[in-house]
């Protein structure tokens, strides 16, 4: 399966194909590596790569907001990355095309409301952030679907969520 990622706005592209049980040839942006793979709870991953040093690293990979959007953790840090983000047509400068009606924003994993960072009525655009949730010890920023005003925030600082959770209404 080949495919392309953008991270932090830079673009590369993975092929990654089964070799034999639990291992991977991952080729990055033309780089072959083998990956000892396994899955690790509902969004974990333990990642054991070649190479001289054998790192190995957990990584938490959970759906974004958006449609092929994903939440990575590694090492305590969190990015977004959006899969095939170029096939898609997506829009690096305005964030894409706008989603239609209204939109829910959704907790992606189980974890704990830190922040919110609009209310009730306020304008939003379109990828601003809405609300840092908390899950598998790493702070998750979610973001707005679309343009729009807030209709109902439905969360308070401190809650604890469920994955699927609507945290937001977005008109």
């Amino acid at each position: 399966m080949t495919f392309d990622i953008e991270i932090n706005g830079r673009l590369r592209t993975i092929s990654i194909e089964r070799t034999t049980a639990g291992f991977y040839r991952a080729i990055v942006d033309g780089h072959p590596r083998v990956i000892d793979g396994a899955r690790v709870g509902s969004f974990g991953l333990s990642l054991l790569f070649d190479g001289v040093d054998g790192s190995s690293r957990n990584v938490q990979v959970a759906p974004g907001s958006e449609r092929g959007e994903l939440l990575i953790g590694v090492d305590g840090k969190s990015v977004s990355a959006v899969l095939n983000g170029r096939r898609t047509g997506r829009a690096a400068a305005d964030g894409g095309s706008q989603a239609d009606g209204e939109q829910t924003l959704v907790a992606p994993m189980p974890g704990r409301i830190v922040r919110l960072l609009v209310a009730r009525g306020d304008e939003v655009a379109a990828r601003q952030p809405i609300v840092v949730v908390e899950a598998m010890k790493m702070e998750n920023e979610l973001r707005s679907p679309k343009t729009g005003r807030v209709k109902e925030i439905a969360v308070g600082a401190g809650d604890s969520v469920e994955a699927g959770r609507v945290l937001a209404i977005i008109e």
